[in-house]
């Protein structure tokens, strides 16, 4: 007996072509969202490992400010104690600086030439005098400028030409002038002899004794 399929085939296979595609097309959808909910839920995870090491640095960079924070006080306080101890240390040894200076002026003072007041303060010396002529007073300069480790910067302020009673019937022609220099401390001969090689003197003699 031969059997004859009287339904419309064609309408049948294309029913069974859409339910099959759409089949595929749901299960690519699932498998879609089960890949982006497994790479958001990777993403949110990274995002918040990340988040937390940050919290984690952020709160040792705070640490690390606050011990630099207690660093630079310490080393304000060390600076301030090496500046207390080096003025200390400057204010022994500038006591024997009178003593210098007289040495020095004693040396340096070329004949002809003699002081008549003498100034300091702190580490400058204002010096008047009088000289024989103007030359002698260059020869001063000199001196005092090239010749010296504990005198530096001589300064002519003025020179003025006075006469002066030799004897109650003479009368000499002399430079009045004003001088300032001044007086290296110690620490800085020091340091300028030990650059140089030299010895530093070890205590100030006075002149023509020892």
């Amino acid at each position: 007996m031969i059997l004859i399929n009287l339904l419309p085939h064609r309408e049948a296979a294309r029913k069974r072509a859409r339910e099959s595609f759409y089949v595929t097309l749901g299960f690519a959808a699932l498998v879609g969202g089960l890949i982006s909910g497994s790479v958001f839920l990777w993403f949110q995870n990274e995002i918040t490992l990340q988040q937390s090491k940050n919290t984690y640095l952020t709160g040792e960079v705070k640490k690390l400010e606050s011990q630099i924070k207690d660093i630079a006080g310490l080393q304000t306080e060390i600076a301030a104690l090496r500046a207390r101890q080096q003025a200390v240390e400057d204010l022994q040894a500038d006591r024997n600086l009178p003593v210098h200076l007289l040495n020095e002026l004693v040396r340096q003072l070329p004949d002809g030439v003699y002081i008549t007041n003498m100034k300091q303060e702190n580490q400058s010396v204002e010096i008047k005098g009088q000289a024989q002529s103007n030359e002698r007073i260059s020869e001063l300069l000199r001196n005092l400028a090239n010749n010296s480790i504990w005198l530096t910067r001589p300064e002519l302020g003025e020179i003025v030409a006075t006469n002066i009673a030799v004897s109650p019937k003479e009368q000499r022609r002399v430079a009045s002038f004003t001088m300032r220099i001044g007086l290296v401390r110690a620490s800085q001969v020091g340091k300028a002899a030990s650059a140089a090689g030299s010895p530093v003197p070890a205590k100030p003699t006075v002149a023509g004794k020892t």
